[in-house]
């Protein structure tokens, strides 16, 4: 069963998560490092420092700022932690093995982690509880979304959704009360 620690982070409560294989595991991943400041650069290391987590990489759902201004400062405290995002994708880290799932429309660059087997997705700003990315900033394409949201939908409805904003939802959930979800 996966650990997953969500941090909101910066104005923007932007959802940073920390996952790992289990209470015990030595290395995790850091999914969109959206650290704004010392203060919540803090509360992220005094977490990792007291689980005794050494991030073994790095997962980027997409290149906005709110999700990667903490970055920096993860390279800088753990400079072997690579970075997967939509430019040098991987399936594993961590011990964990995960899907990069492309799916374009909030940003051109947007992918979603599915850890199929554990039945968990990390959507980042493409799939929020009842709402989706918006498609008004550089790069956004509604049709595109909505292809992308199509592909998500085709998922298990059970599947846990961990979004870059807000709380977790499934897709079963999102398929009857999302309002953005076509039929």
């Amino acid at each position: 069963m996966l650990q997953i620690k969500t941090f909101y982070c910066n104005p923007f409560r932007e959802c940073t998560y920390i996952v790992s294989t289990d209470e015990n595991a030595q290395t995790c991943v850091i999914i969109d490092p959206g650290m704004y400041g010392e203060k919540e650069e803090k509360r992220v290391l005094e977490y990792l420092t007291e689980h005794h987590l050494v991030p073994e990489a790095v997962l980027i759902t997409h290149e906005h700022p709110d999700h990667v201004c903490g970055l920096e400062f993860v390279q800088q405290h753990f400079p072997k932690a690579k970075v997967v995002d939509y430019k040098t994708p991987s399936d594993n880290a961590a011990g964990l093995t995960f899907k990069m799932l492309y799916t374009p429309g909030h940003k051109e660059d947007s992918v979603c982690y599915y850890f199929e087997s554990e039945g968990i997705i990390f959507t980042g700003d493409t799939l929020f509880q009842e709402s989706v990315g918006r498609t008004d900033l550089p790069g956004g394409d509604m049709n595109q979304l909505m292809q992308s949201l199509a592909q998500l939908m085709q998922l298990p409805e059970k599947t846990e959704v961990y979004p870059g904003h807000g709380y977790t939802t499934t897709i079963g959930y999102e398929k009857r009360n999302n309002p953005c979800i076509g039929d």
